[in-house]
C-alpha cells in the first residue's frame, strides 16, 4: 500500500523520526501525494474538471499545489511542504526529496512540455525554483533559494542564482535544503563584486574623461 510505502520513507529520511501515527495524520506531504495520486487518477481517465477540483482539495487541506497532470514516482518525499507548486507537465522519478517553497514552473505560456522532469534521487532545498522543460538528471542536488533554469548533470550540486556548481569540492552534506554548501561559496556574492569591480573602473574612466576631455576624441 502506497501510504505506508511513503510513511517508511518519511521515517527513514527525517531526522524528527516520528512515530507511524505522527507519520500518516500529521504529515502534509504525504496528504498531498496521495490526493494527487487520486487527481492523477480522474485526470487520465479524461475527468479534467473533477481532477483539478480533487486537486484544489488537496491544495486547501495541504499547502501544497500539485497540477493533476503532473507525474510523479514512487517514496516522493515533500518535506514542511508549504508552498510547493509543481506544475501540470513536472514529471518526477522516484526517491525525490524536496523542501517547502519549492516550484517546479514553466517559463512558457505555450502549450506543450514547459515545466522539469526531475530524475531519481534528486534533493531539491527551500526556497528552489526549477524552471522550464529542462532536466535535473538523477542524484543531483539543488541548494536552497537556487534558480535552475538549464539542465543539471547526474550527481551534480548547483546553488545560486543563477544556478551553477559551487567552488571546490561538490556538495557533500545531504541536509542540502537548510543550507547551501561551505559558507565561502557564494556565487551571487561574486557577482556583485565583479559589478563592484567594473563600477569602479568606469568611474575611473569617467574621472579621467572629465578632467581630460580632449582624449575622448
Amino acid at each position: 500500500m502506497e501510504v505506508i510505502e511513503l510513511a517508511r520513507t518519511i521515517r527513514n529520511r527525517d531526522p524528527a523520526r516520528p512515530s507511524w501515527p505522527e507519520t500518516i495524520l500529521c504529515y502534509a506531504g504525504l496528504h498531498a501525494v496521495v490526493w494527487h495520486r487520486m487527481a492523477h487518477g480522474l485526470w487520465r481517465m479524461g475527468l479534467k474538471g473533477l481532477a483539478r477540483f480533487v486537486s484544489h482539495i488537496g491544495r486547501f487541506l495541504t499547502g501544497i499545489e500539485i497540477h493533476p497532470g503532473a507525474q510523479i514516482g514512487r517514496r516522493f518525499f515533500i518535506d514542511h511542504g508549504m508552498g510547493v507548486v509543481i506544475g501540470e507537465t513536472a514529471e518526477i522519478g522516484d526517491d525525490v526529496l524536496i523542501y517547502h517553497g519549492v516550484t517546479l514552473g514553466g517559463l512558457s505560456g505555450s502549450p506543450g512540455k514547459r515545466h522539469p522532469t526531475i530524475g531519481n534521487g534528486v534533493a531539491i532545498g527551500a526556497g528552489a525554483q526549477v524552471l522550464g522543460p529542462i532536466l535535473v538528471g538523477d542524484g543531483a542536488r539543488i541548494g536552497a533559494n537556487a534558480v535552475v533554469t538549464k539542465d543539471v548533470a547526474p550527481n551534480c550540486t548547483v546553488v545560486g542564482i543563477p544556478a551553477r556548481p559551487p567552488a571546490g569540492s561538490p556538495c557533500a552534506d545531504p541536509t542540502v535544503g537548510y543550507g547551501l554548501t561551505d559558507p565561502e561559496d557564494d556565487p551571487v556574492g561574486e557577482q556583485l563584486a565583479a559589478m563592484r569591480t567594473e563600477l569602479a573602473t568606469l568611474r575611473t574612466r569617467v574621472a579621467e574623461l572629465e578632467r581630460h576631455p580632449e582624449t575622448a576624441r
